[in-house]
């Protein structure tokens, strides 16, 4: 049987991780993740814990220095939290693999997390790539012409 987390606790917990995010901080993020917290999809040669997001972060922080996250939805049901929300900003570096355009967008992102008290244990995440795409009027190297 799974502990059920309180919604004040897990709103508290979800706000602070999406600020972590916004900022790019890996500082922030050990404060509201476990230590052997689990990222799926994994970045690859990723280890458990919130020190795998420093390449991730350090990619943000050029590709989309703006970025802002707008949580839209939190569904709280025992010891897991849906989140739906939006991320938006300018693209003025690499994203991908696709070259700097400084075009704004703005995408969804949905995730769930399971609670371990106070504290993310785990994180299944989506993005909405093809709108990414879209929005910029081409698709990553690589993957043109499939």
């Amino acid at each position: 049987m799974t502990e059920s987390t309180s919604e004040q606790v897990a709103q508290a917990t979800i706000k602070a991780f999406y600020e972590a995010v916004e900022k790019k901080s890996v500082t922030l993020l050990r404060a509201v993740v476990t230590p052997d917290w689990e990222y799926v999809p994994e970045p690859a040669g990723a280890t458990l814990g919130p020190d795998q997001m420093i390449p991730i972060f350090d990619n943000l922080a050029t590709a989309l220095p703006d970025m802002r996250i707008t949580i839209l939805d939190v569904l709280v049901h025992g010891d897991r939290v849906g989140v739906r929300a939006e991320v938006s900003g300018t693209q003025s570096g690499e994203l991908l693999g696709i070259a700097a355009s400084s075009k704004h967008i703005q995408f969804a992102i949905h995730s769930f997390h399971q609670m371990r008290g106070n504290l993310i244990a785990k994180t299944w995440h989506l993005e909405d790539w093809l709108s990414v795409f879209r929005q910029l009027g081409e698709l990553p190297k690589g993957l043109e012409g499939q």
